[in-house]
């Protein structure tokens, strides 16, 4: 059994982490509120402009870009959201499987050398460089402080390699933050713009919507395309009469095309920094948790040893005193 002396130093060490982990839990709380704040003002406008310009696309058989076409995926990226910081849990851990997931499902067909990783958290950064994967830069401080413009042009970066053929597909993992004890861990797709996400749901096999699949356009093109080897002029009436394009078609989706990859990924971060602070505040409240529970057994444990120490030093008065 330890000594009273040995259990004090203990009580005194728990009690020292104890408000460690009391003082982290407060301030990832403050943080916490701050980026739910921001999260909850940007979630509805990306959301919504997601769903009107996947609805666009999927309606409008003129609407064809080269950011909604699918090919032959050769070449990937993936745009991994980590913490610069440990101490939340399994947040950090849990990312970095699904990346080594994502990458051994890729290199059992295009290769690991054809996987290109961007990093945005430095825990994702040292890891992929351990792995020996192919990192496209290092994006450490936005894990710390989104902002607007950096996700601007890593968007940009990724929208002009996938234009130029550089790479065929982009996916983001990150946590999405659902509520301050749930973050769900998902792997999106960036690039091409996924049409059958807002379409399956909801309209796949709903003979009601006036909102046609993708199969439906893919079909139309082909019978306009016979139409016109056959030399017929039939035209093909739209599917809906729920859009009117102004000025153009180019010019709209010009500008609502890059708007939606800007916002995706900024979402994205700030989706991925209150999940952070949310999963280190939940960490950090079970360590105190589990400290207090700590605290107990040992003062316990100090009260029983020092009774035990004061019977065996009068037992040791009274014998003395019987033997005189």
């Amino acid at each position: 059994m330890p000594s009273l002396k040995e259990i004090k130093g203990r009580i005194a060490s728990v009690k020292s982490t104890r408000k460690i982990t009391s003082a982290m839990k407060m301030v990832a709380s403050s943080k916490l509120h701050h980026a739910q704040v921001a999260i909850q003002n940007m979630l509805p406008y990306e959301t919504m402009l997601e769903h009107i310009l996947k609805s666009f696309l999927a309606a409008e058989a003129e609407a064809q870009t080269i950011y909604d076409k699918e090919r032959p995926v050769k070449r990937v990226a993936l745009v991994v959201f980590t913490s610069n910081s440990s101490l939340c849990g399994g947040f950090n851990a849990n990312t970095i499987k699904m990346m080594t997931h994502a990458v051994d499902d890729y290199a059992q067909t295009i290769g690991r050398d054809n996987v290109e990783i961007y990093p945005i958290g430095r825990k994702v950064f040292e890891k992929a460089q351990k792995m020996g994967l192919k990192v496209q830069g290092e994006f450490s401080a936005l894990a710390d402080k989104p902002n607007v413009s950096q996700c601007i042009d890593i968007a940009m970066e990724l929208g002009k390699k996938f234009a130029e053929g550089e790479i065929d597909k982009v996916e983001l993992i990150y946590h999405h933050f659902k509520s301050a004890g749930s973050q769900v861990l998902t792997r999106k797709t960036f690039l091409p713009i996924d049409i059958e996400s807002e379409l399956k749901a909801d309209h796949e096999r709903d003979l009601t919507s006036i909102i046609a699949t993708k199969e439906s356009q893919e079909y139309l093109k082909k019978r306009g395309d016979k139409r016109q080897e056959s030399g017929e002029k039939e035209e093909v009436k739209p599917l809906n009469d729920n859009f009117i394009v102004e000025p153009d078609m180019h010019t709209v989706l010009s500008q609502l095309i890059p708007k939606l990859a800007h916002l995706m990924l900024y979402t994205a971060l700030l989706d991925s920094n209150a999940s952070e602070h949310a999963a280190r505040m939940v960490a950090m409240q079970t360590a105190t948790d589990n400290a207090d529970e700590l605290l107990r057994q040992l003062n316990l444990q100090y009260n029983k040893s020092r009774q035990q120490a004061i019977t065996s030093e009068l037992l040791d008065i009274v014998g003395g005193s019987v033997n005189n």
